[in-house]
């Protein structure tokens, strides 16, 4: 191949148009479903960049070409018909203004109103996820078309095409959409929870067990002690050498049921401008390594008080165990001994020594062999 061909061939659009029906997505054709959209499939999300289909939809406006949405086909990605198929609640289109706008569709037993209820029910809560992505909302629009349920919800929202695929953008509404469902059903994992706290609903875990991703205080750590210090660090140490990860929330209180503890009730802590910088340094004081992508946020639901949620994302394998420097024997601080504990179901139970010793002994082999994992 010449340089020239080399050259032409690493500036290829990803997205192109063939004619008002007929659009290319990376090297698939895709076409039009007779009623003024391209349907696409979802692998050809990761292979189209979303600056060249904002750049696409442009130019095929320009041209009297635009179609209405750009769908995705929800069928096995053998199967294509883009005239029967059935399409994903998430779409995309060109605002009137030119930025590539991401549609996604809200499903809701409750009937609202007015848009201004729709507003106030929707916007605290997606609030947090739309800032931490640096996305914004566009429009939000009620379902005034159903007598009965379920009502489906329109939110749009667009953000900067730089260096993201239409798969990334897909992602961050079905985050919007994950978060939606979770509050109307209760259906709660770790990612959720974070957000529903960070949308002023935390009220929506009250009856959610502790157990393998969660486990809540209803006062704070004693950061001021090394008690305190170590607890914080057992804490998030459980989670960080579980599989799944999890969350430690102080500012709820549990009562104890058959099987286990249930959230109770909020029951709000002081938090201030330090709260983070403390807890921070407590379990950089105890923990070794520091979990990679942990997070410590304060949710203020008074003024002066709320919950502070650690999340600990799940850790690279070749990260673990990790170690607390410290350990509590018989209500003792014991400073110069190493606690390393897991977290398995409600209960936190201690890596044994031959558990460690192995990890140890694996280490060891792989020195010897010269092979190290990536940093």
């Amino acid at each position: 191949m010449s340089s020239q061909a080399r050259e032409n061939e690493a500036v290829k659009p990803t997205v192109r148009i063939e004619s008002d029906i007929a659009w290319y997505f990376g090297d698939e054709r895709r076409t039009h479903n007779g009623a003024d959209s391209i349907v696409i499939k979802h692998r050809d999300l990761a292979a189209a960049t979303a600056t060249d289909l904002a750049r696409a939809l442009r130019r095929a406006r320009k041209l009297g070409l635009e179609p209405d949405y750009i769908l995705i086909d929800i069928a096995p990605d053998d199967e294509y018909s883009p005239k029967e198929s059935l399409v994903d609640r998430t779409s995309f289109f060109l605002l009137d203004d030119g930025r590539l706008a991401v549609e996604v569709s809200l499903t809701s037993d409750q009937y609202l109103d007015h848009d201004d209820d729709l507003w106030t029910a929707t916007v605290p809560l997606i609030e947090p996820l739309l800032l931490r992505h640096k996305v914004d909302l566009v429009s939000l629009d009620n379902d005034h078309h159903r007598s009965t349920a379920p009502f489906f919800h329109e939110v749009v929202i667009t953000a900067s095409t730089r260096g993201k695929t239409l798969e990334d953008l897909y992602e961050i509404a079905e985050s919007i959409s994950t978060l939606a469902d979770a509050a109307a059903t209760g259906n709660i994992t770790r990612e959720t929870a974070v957000d529903l706290i960070l949308g002023g609903r935390a009220d929506l875990l009250i009856g959610q067990p502790e157990g393998p991703w969660l486990d809540v205080k209803s006062h704070h750590y004693d950061l001021a002690s090394d008690k305190g210090k170590i607890s914080v660090g057992h804490a998030v140490s459980r989670f960080a050498n579980a599989e799944e990860g999890g969350l430690v929330v102080v500012g709820m209180d549990t009562k104890h049921v058959s099987g286990g503890e249930v959230i109770r009730s909020l029951r709000p802590v002081p938090v201030d401008t330090k709260t983070v910088r403390r807890y921070r340094q407590a379990i950089e004081k105890r923990l070794f390594p520091f979990p990679a992508g942990l997070t410590i946020q304060p949710v203020e639901v008074a003024p002066g008080s709320g919950l502070v949620v650690v999340s600990v994302p799940p850790q690279e394998e070749e990260l673990k165990p990790f170690l607390v420097h410290g350990a509590i024997v018989n209500d003792r601080v014991e400073g110069a001994y190493i606690s390393i504990v897991r977290r398995s179901g409600e209960d936190s139970i201690p890596i044994t020594a031959p558990q460690i010793h192995s990890t140890l002994a694996a280490g060891r082999a792989l020195l010897r062999r010269g092979q190290l994992p990536d940093p």
